[in-house]
């Protein structure tokens, strides 16, 4: 087949559709069916694709999304509310973990005694190795997590606070190994020139993202285009990484640096629901990549190295992992185990630490290839470890209660607002005062830029948008306001969190009587915009007029009462015209009764005051 763009995007879309889902069905997770199609469509299986060189080089935009997103997650308020279970134990486990890892390769290399291997692996080499296998993956760890609901456990929080310190550990190991190879490369310019450059062009993605980024944002906002936004979303990731390329440092480590400079601004969400349907595609199609780069006759010809390999990296982090859950990470026995059991696994960041590796001419490709076997049957491991702890430890129960883990507050909002206009502001002023956590998105960039200067959590984006909704934490919310004033993207979000969250409580602002019928129609609880103002108006007027306060107040519940029933009414018979006239002819003849009668006039009125004489009758006799 030629390598022509249309085939292989098919090839890529047909492999990813079959591939992916078979192996989450198995329970091996989504990078090893990208790996295991990668493997069957590369130069080394049928042979599908012939060049994978240029399909990895192409692909590493992937790896430079996800540094962004990881990037976007990582704000300063956060780290240092999780400060002591990240960097005390992710500290200790990469630390730990790395150091062992690189003294195990060294003996493994001398051992072996291969003179090929002796002669490309010194101790730069053993280092970046270790530090490599000492990552693990967060796709499928937080999937294992995830899928056995223990994301909230003890080893649940410990892990994923381990994972967040490896995302942020792989960023340094990515840009030391260009520094690392220079010794190996002839003719390369000093090191003291390459450090220097490095500093400059960190220097110049950190101020110029300072004073540009915001700026840019928000003019792009303005034009409310979507097209645009993706755009400029797009150019922030790739000048970033492109200005990093540049000073020989790892391109991920420049759109990292760029997520972390919108960390707190108010464009975070909207931009990773940009650009997470990119990343996840090209991140595939890196894994893909990585998949048809792996010489698999030379793996079959050492299946026992390999399998060395995987149960000595994996075995050390297992023991070390348990000892860290212990120590730093304060956990109990159990606890420490299943901690170990999700996180022994290598992870996709090796998969780029080995490739830059050998650009920098740290590894040949044949020991990438035997590194990247490794860290694949790993993954396919793990689930099936994972399995066998949990029944071991249920084979041996305790009696007593297990140890609390220290609760880590995860900033998930309790309400979501969704339009931040005067009605919005007026709900999120009462949870404020009530200290619930709320968050709020709002479409009008000019209505963030000012709400944001006297410290309102908002943040600018489309409610409406999936991407948008997860990324600000929907899933944990409890109740959802929709406050958007334009009908069309009031009934749109409305929808969109119907679908989305269909258990959800949505209290949604209604403009008249058939936009809140339209909203009845999803499912949401109604609050009719000037309805309850009018009403407190029109009370005040007829105490004014001098009617007693006591009666208007009650004209004024009647009138509410009446009115919420004409309205369920009428949502009944809203596609019947003449049963709608109906309807309001009824309800006025009736309104005019009751108000009659707090009259003493009408029907109603003789009938009120007949009452006492009645019930005095009824008392003589």
């Amino acid at each position: 087949m030629h390598d022509g763009g249309l085939e292989l995007a098919l090839v890529f879309l047909l492999a990813a559709v079959i591939a992916v889902p078979v192996f989450r069905r198995f329970g091996l997770g989504a990078v090893l069916g990208y790996l295991a199609a990668g493997v069957a469509l590369g130069p080394h299986g049928i042979g599908v694709i012939r060049n994978a060189d240029r399909v990895l080089t192409a692909s590493e935009i992937g790896v430079v999304m996800m540094l962004f997103v990881i990037g976007l997650e990582l704000s300063p308020a956060r780290l240092r509310v999780m400060r002591k279970p990240v960097f005390g134990a992710g500290g200790a486990q990469v630390l730990l973990s790395g150091l062992a890892l690189a003294v195990a390769a060294m003996l493994g290399a001398t051992l072996l005694g291969d003179a090929t291997l002796s002669n490309t692996f010194d101790w730069k080499a053993a280092l970046v190795a270790g530090l490599g296998l000492a990552l693990s993956s967060t796709a499928v760890g937080l999937q294992l997590l995830s899928e056995r609901k223990a994301l909230a456990s003890e080893h649940g929080r410990l892990a994923f606070a381990i994972l967040l310190f490896q995302d942020l550990a792989a960023i340094p190991l990515l840009a030391a190994i260009p520094l690392l190879g220079h010794a190996r490369v002839q003719g390369s310019e000093p090191i003291g020139l390459a450090v220097l450059k490095a500093v400059v062009a960190i220097a110049v993605v950190v101020l110029g993202g300072r004073i540009v980024l915001r700026h840019l944002f928000r003019i792009v906002a303005r034009t409310r285009m979507p097209e645009v936004f993706t755009g400029a979303a797009l150019l922030t990731v790739l000048g970033a990484a492109w200005v990093m390329q540049l000073a020989g440092l790892s391109a991920g480590l420049g759109a990292f640096l760029a997520g972390v400079l919108l960390a707190d601004s108010e464009y975070r969400h909207e931009l990773e629901s940009q650009i997470d349907p990119f990343k996840g595609l090209l991140l595939g199609l890196f894994f893909m990549a990585v998949g048809m780069s792996i010489d698999v006759q030379r793996v079959l010809a050492e299946p026992l190295l390999i399998a060395a390999i995987v149960l000595a990296f994996m075995t050390i982090k297992f023991a070390l992992l348990v000892a860290v859950g212990l120590g730093p990470g304060g956990a109990g026995r159990r606890e420490a185990l299943q901690l170990a059991a999700v996180l022994a696994l290598g992870g996709e960041f090796a998969f780029v630490v080995f490739g830059e590796a050998v650009k920098a001419g740290l590894f040949d490709n044949a020991l990438r290839d035997r590194l990247v076997a490794a860290v694949g049957v790993s993954m396919a491991l793990t689930p099936l470890l994972v399995i066998s702890v949990s029944r071991l430890l249920a084979a041996h129960p305790v009696a007593k209660p297990k140890r609390a883990f220290d609760a880590i507050p995860d900033g998930h909002p309790q309400v979501l607002i969704a339009g931040f206009g005067r009605f919005g502001q007026i709900v999120a002023r009462m949870l404020a005062a009530h200290r619930t956590p709320f968050i709020a998105i709002e479409n009008d960039i000019e209505q963030v830029d000012f709400s944001r200067r006297f410290g309102n959590l908002i943040y600018y984006g489309d409610p409406a948008k999936p991407d948008l909704l997860r990324s600000a934490g929907a899933a944990g919310v409890k109740v959802f306001v929709i406050a958007i004033d334009n009908q069309d993207d009031n009934l749109r979000t409305v929808e969109a969190i119907r679908r989305l969250y269909p258990d959800a409580t949505v209290f949604a602002r209604a403009r008249d009587r058939r936009h809140a019928w339209d909203l009845m129609d999803l499912g949401a609880k109604v609050m009719r915009e000037t309805f309850h103002s009018s009403l407190k108006l029109g009370e005040q007027v007829l105490v004014e007029l001098g009617v007693p306060a006591d009666t208007a107040r009650q004209h004024a519940q009647r009138f509410h009462e009446h009115d919420e029933r004409l309205l369920k009414a009428q949502y009944e018979v809203r596609d019947d015209e003449d049963a709608l006239k109906q309807t309001v002819q009824d309800a006025r003849r009736e309104l005019e009764d009751l108000f009659s009668a707090d009259a003493g006039e009408g029907v109603l009125g003789e009938i009120v005051a007949d009452k006492p004489a009645r019930e005095d009758a009824a008392s003589q006799a």
